[in-house]
């Protein structure tokens, strides 16, 4: 009969469709017109194709590195300075810096972590006196600078003393992690001092991408397949040939590179904002599935391209409260209430509208103790564009 005929024919089709898919056929007009199509990955999905780092892996890299370099060319100091962009996660490996040891052999003294004082208003004896009975004759370790000061009268000794004491020289091994805006202060308050820093360099797209591939494939279980929503262009894998057929790539990793200035944390944050899981109605209707030599055990998911991105914006007010509020963040690492409006001079109510007016924008969020306010990644680009194009001193990252 005609209709079996028609029937036949569709399924025939159908299967040939399915059969040149798993022979390496890239479908590129899968894709979707509405992202509501696309539904947002849920934390166990996130953490699977696009988990945070692990902390005491980047304490082992340091470490390191901190080795070789000193291997290669001896300081007349022992004491190191790690300057680095917020979301780098150095404050969180340098805190699993005690786990090591000082020099990779047996018998070697572990690091001593120092923590600041809970009142950070000292005067200059009192500082010296604070210093004193802190143990800096084996190596130490300072997880983050901006913990340790104030931007107020009495709120600089503490660095102050350190700083000179450091100059000074004398101390055993030490190790001083500092966010890129802490020290963008302080390296411009003593620019005798030559303390010569390490800096990491920025990522470029080709590292954002392979780092990418190397978080979502975790002990080597898995790989990760994702393609741009709009076009079906690939993002990953990077490896521009399969099997002797061409990928054809977006540009999505180079405008990602550009969007972050390089910052794999900021980077990370927006990549984990892009991605979409595949509607599971589409799955089940087409079955369609990459060929396994291109991507056998793989995951799968599909990126948002940035021109549909929203990414977190700094709202437009008159007045400078919300400059200030921001670039003390950025100073100190994060605050409490308190403490900003005692850097800051905004007084509540003002300040609390502030921080609720940034804290809906996505701009700032509160640790999980609840009393210490941070800038978020994903509102750190326009943040800092905002500082600058306002006027304030920002980093040079």
């Amino acid at each position: 009969m005609p209709e079996t005929s028609v029937r036949r024919s569709l399924k025939d089709a159908f299967r040939h469709i399915l059969a040149q898919i798993r022979a390496g056929v890239a479908q590129e007009d899968e894709t979707f017109k509405s992202l509501d199509n696309l539904p947002e990955l849920d934390r166990s999905e996130l953490q699977s194709l696009a988990p945070l780092p692990d902390a005491s892996n980047l304490a082992g890299a340091i470490s390191n590195a901190l080795d070789a370099s000193r291997s290669v060319a001896l300081s007349s100091r022992n004491v190191t300075f790690l300057v680095a962009p917020p979301f780098l996660g150095v404050r969180s490996a340098l805190e699993h810096f005690p786990e090591l040891r000082s020099e990779n052999g047996a018998g070697a003294d572990q690091w001593a972590l120092i923590r600041p004082p809970e009142n950070l208003l000292l005067d200059d004896q009192g500082a010296r006196d604070w210093w004193d009975r802190q143990d800096l004759s084996r190596p130490w370790v300072i997880p983050e600078l901006a913990d340790f000061w104030l931007r107020h009268l009495s709120g600089l000794a503490l660095i102050h003393e350190l700083l000179r004491r450091v100059s000074a020289g004398g101390l055993a091994r030490g190790l001083i992690g500092c966010s890129s805006w802490c020290w963008q202060f302080w390296s411009s308050y003593f620019e005798a001092a030559h303390l010569a820093p390490l800096t990491p360099a920025p990522m470029t797209a080709a590292m954002l991408g392979d780092w990418f591939e190397y978080l979502a494939s975790g002990a080597g279980a898995q790989g990760v397949i994702a393609r741009m929503a709009d076009d079906g262009l690939y993002v990953l894998p990077t490896a521009d040939m399969v099997d002797g057929k061409k990928r054809k790539h977006s540009g999505f990793l180079r405008d990602l590179a550009s969007v972050s200035r390089g910052n794999p944390g900021v980077a990370l944050a927006i990549w984990q904002q892009s991605l979409r899981a595949q509607p599971e109605d589409r799955a089940e209707t087409e079955n369609i599935k990459e060929p396994p030599a291109e991507g056998g055990g793989c995951a799968r998911c599909w990126v948002v391209p940035f021109d549909q991105l929203s990414l977190p914006v700094v709202p437009q007010i008159q007045g400078d409260s919300i400059g200030l509020v921001l670039h003390a963040l950025l100073l100190h690492d994060g605050l409490d209430a308190s403490m900003l409006g005692l850097v800051t001079g905004i007084r509540e109510p003002e300040l609390g509208f502030v921080l609720a007016r940034l804290a809906r924008s996505d701009l700032i969020e509160q640790t999980e103790a609840g009393n210490c306010w941070k800038v978020t990644a994903l509102g750190y680009p326009s943040i800092r564009r905002h500082l600058q194009g306002w006027g304030f001193p920002v980093d040079s990252f």
